[in-house]
């Protein structure tokens, strides 16, 4: 059965109006002396015009687009443009002008961004490589959680035997994480959703740098701890987020050579500080992880979320893009800042409960 525009029948829509909830574009209209009369919202992002404004300035370049058509009469078609030619990174558009079959003989122009399909091709050659990943990973994921079947069994013996070891309990709990990241894996290839619960980032912050910690191996690492969050309680799968946190942290150990530091802060921020493309009224934790370490080339920075792509020599290229999906899965994102040779700095921003 074909399907309905449900706005077709509503009473008082305008021209404009089905224009804008028919197709994915910004859509302006101009009067017969060119004076704009209705800007879409999507066109207001676009052009970077100021919400609501009545009398807008459009950009010279759409200005004479739109006199073109006026002077001919003829529709231009997805004609590409740069907004501001003296601006190095200006935005460039496609731009249709038409003239629209009406009594009031109005001009109607629809713009797209070609930075929005760009950031959409990128998402599907990723989605593509993730797919090839997930086969491979599959196949990966059993072999390895069947070996660690007879792994485990060993490693409980041992730990029965030596209890009051220091790190007897945390060699447990990787275990258990061993166990449960081979199953993550998993994801590649089905995807699955978390287990939602209340839990403590900090504590999770403080088992992960506890076993960080053991992991320098003589090098003259310090470690900053600043977990200043008023609060720390959110929702979200502990041991999905402890695998996250200790893969940044393991990464960051491993940066740093001889001697450096390794710094994890956490602080609470309002909405509006969050800079994220959803606002909503919750509160957001940043939590940073810093290390003064090799840092990261230009070059690498750009693939550093790619499954299997690494730069060590004995790396799976996993680890951070399993933290990604699962940053992501918890409706956070993950950023990192870093210049070779001076270290790098991973922002994790997870909302907290509400």
């Amino acid at each position: 059965m074909a399907s309905v525009n449900p706005n077709l029948g509503r009473p008082g829509l305008n021209f404009e109006d089905l224009l804008q909830t028919s197709c994915a574009c910004g859509v302006l209209s101009l009067d017969p002396a060119g004076a704009v009369t209705f800007v879409s919202p999507d066109a207001e992002k676009i052009l970077r015009l100021p919400p609501g404004e009545k009398s807008p300035k459009l950009p010279a370049t759409l200005q004479a687009l739109i006199a073109e058509t006026q002077a001919t009469g003829q529709t231009i078609t997805d004609r590409k443009i740069v907004l501001d030619p003296d601006r190095g990174r200006s935005p460039a558009i496609s731009v249709t002008v038409m003239p629209a079959a009406s009594r009031e003989k109005k001009l109607i122009v629809l713009l797209k961004d070609f930075s929005s399909t760009k950031k959409l091709e990128h998402s599907l050659r990723r989605l593509d490589r993730l797919a090839s990943a997930g086969t491979l990973s599959a196949g990966m994921a059993h072999e390895i959680r069947n070996a660690l079947v007879a792994v485990k069994t060993f490693v409980d013996l041992l730990l029965e035997k030596n209890k009051d070891d220091e790190l007897a309990e945390i060699v447990g709990q990787e275990m258990e994480r061993m166990v449960a990241m081979v199953s993550q894996i998993l994801k590649f290839a089905v995807p699955a959703q978390p287990i939602f619960a209340s839990l403590s980032v900090h504590k999770i912050l403080d088992r992960t740098l506890l076993l960080a910690q053991h992991r320098v191996e003589g090098r003259l690492v310090t470690f900053e701890r600043k977990l200043q969050a008023e609060k720390d309680v959110l929702e979200g799968d502990q041991h999905q987020l402890e695998q996250a946190f200790v893969n940044l942290l393991l990464n960051a150990v491993e940066a740093i050579n001889a001697n450096g530091t390794l710094a994890v802060s956490t602080e609470l921020l309002a909405d509006d500080q969050a800079q994220l493309r959803e606002r909503d009224a919750r509160r957001w934790m940043r939590i940073r992880i810093s290390d003064t370490g090799a840092g990261i080339t230009e070059e690498n920075m750009a693939r550093l979320f790619e499954p299997f792509f690494t730069t060590k020599q004995n790396g799976t290229g996993l680890g951070l893009a399993v933290t990604r999906r699962i940053i992501e899965e918890h409706n956070g994102t993950i950023q990192v800042e870093s210049q070779s040779g001076e270290g790098t700095t991973f922002t994790v921003m997870l909302p907290m409960k509400a």
